[in-house]
C-alpha cells in the first residue's frame, strides 16, 4: 500500500524529498533513487508502506547488537529498496529489487507490534534492507511499540538526514550502523553513495543518546589497510566514544565481488588488537565460528562476561550493570 511522505519540499512541479542524503528532486509521476518514493500529482508517496518482504524472529546478537538487552529476540522486518547500490550486498534480492518483482505481505503497524508481543520479543528491528525506505512505516510502528514498552532497533547504512534522524529518535531505541570504509572513493566506488554523512550520523545518533553500535565488514583490498583501519579507530576513539561496541565482521565473496577471497582471519584479528589498544572497550570480530571473539569481556580486568555461541548467549556473567570479578561498570542495557 502506499502513505504520503512526510519529509518533502514543493520545487515548481517536482518535489524534494528528504528522507535520505541523496534528497531526490522528484519529477511528476516519476521515483526517486530508491524506487519506493514516487510524485502523484503533486504529493509524495511511500510505495512501500507496510510491505513486507522479510519477517523473522531473531536474536538480538544477530543485528548485530550485543550490549543491547543480550539474549533477547527481536521481530525483524525488511521491506525493499535501498539507497546505495553495493557491490557486496548480501541482501540485493530486496534491496535492488521494485514493488510487485517479489512476494511482499502486509503488515500493518499495529499487527506488527502485537506479532512482537505474542512472540515474547523485547525488541522490533527494521532490517534486512534500510529502513529508512519505509521510514514512514518505521516512524508509525515505532510509536505504537513505545506505548508496549517494546524496544525499536534501527539496522541502517546511516545515510538519512538531520531531519529524518530528528524525526524518528525520540522513538528509537538503538541502531547498528554499517560503517562501510573510511574513504570517499570507497563509498562512491562499491556504494554510489557518500562517507561524510554516514560518520555525521553516527555522531548525532550517539549524541542523541541512541545505542549505538557499529560495523565494519572487511573487504579485502577495498578496505582492509592498516590506514584504512587506523582512520576507523581514530574516527570512534576521537569521534564518537570509546564505549560504543565496535563489530568487525568478515567478507565472503557475494554478488558483484565474488571474485574476492574471504577475509583473512588475521586481518581481523589484527584490527581487533589495534581498536584495543587504541582504548576502544568492547571489540568484537564477527562471521568467524569457534573463536572468542563475540564473547564480552570486561574492559578494566579482562573476565569472561558474556560467552556467545553463534547468536546465543550461553553464559552472563554481568551483575547490575557491573563486572562480576571486580565491579567496574559495563556499558550495556539490560
Amino acid at each position: 500500500m502506499k502513505k504520503e511522505a512526510i519529509l518533502y519540499e514543493k520545487i515548481g512541479k517536482s518535489l524534494n524529498c528528504k528522507v535520505c542524503q541523496r534528497r531526490c528532486i522528484i519529477s511528476e509521476e516519476k521515483e526517486g533513487f530508491c524506487n519506493m518514493r514516487r510524485n502523484e500529482a503533486g504529493k509524495l508517496y511511500s510505495l512501500n508502506y507496510a510491505a513486507a518482504s522479510s519477517v523473522s524472529v531473531d536474536p538480538i546478537e544477530k543485528k548485530p547488537l550485543f550490549h543491547f538487552y543480550p539474549g533477547s529476540t527481536s521481530f525483524s522486518l525488511g521491506s525493499l529498496g535501498c539507497n546505495f547500490r553495493c557491490k557486496h550486498c548480501q541482501n540485493w534480492t530486496i534491496s535492488q529489487a521494485d514493488l510487485g518483482t517479489i512476494p511482499t505481505q502486509e503488515i500493518l503497524p499495529e499487527e506488527a507490534v502485537n506479532l512482537a508481543k505474542e512472540y515474547g520479543c523485547r525488541s522490533i528491528s527494521w532490517t534486512y534492507n534500510e529502513p529508512t525506505m519505509w521510514f514512514e512505516y518505521t516512524l508509525d510502528s515505532a510509536k505504537l511499540a513505545h506505548k508496549e514498552n517494546i524496544k525499536t532497533v534501527y539496522v541502517t547504512n546511516g545515510y538519512m538526514t538531520e531531519e529524518a534522524l530528528d524525526t524518528i529518535a525520540p522513538y528509537l531505541d538503538a541502531a547498528n550502523v554499517d560503517l562501510k570504509g573510511m574513504s570517499e572513493e570507497f563509498y562512491k566506488d562499491l556504494c554510489d553513495a557518500r562517507l561524510q554523512p554516514v560518520l555525521e550520523t553516527i555522531k548525532n545518533m550517539y549524541d542523541m543518546g541512541i545505542h549505538l553500535e557499529v560495523t565494519n565488514l572487511m573487504i579485502p583490498t577495498y578496505n582492509d589497510s592498516d590506514e584504512d583501519i587506523r582512520a576507523l579507530i581514530k574516527f570512534m576513539v576521537e569521534e564518537v566514544g570509546v564505549e560504543v561496541p565496535l563489530h568487525f565482521t568478515r567478507f565472503f565473496p557475494y554478488y558483484k565481488l565474488d571474485h574476492l577471497p574471504p577475509t583473512e582471519i588475521a586481518t581481523l584479528e589484527k584490527a581487533h588488537k589495534m581498536a584495543k589498544d587504541a582504548g576502544m572497550k568492547y571489540v568484537y570480530v564477527g562471521n568467524v565460528p569457534f573463536t572468542d571473539g563475540e564473547n564480552t569481556y570486561c574492559p578494566e580486568c579482562g573476565e569472561l562476561l558474556i560467552k556467545r555461541d553463534g547468536f546465543d548467549v550461553v553464559g552472563d556473567r554481568v551483575k547490575k550493570g557491573k563486572c562480576s570479578s571486580c565491579g567496574a561498570g559495563i556499558d550495556i542495557i539490560y
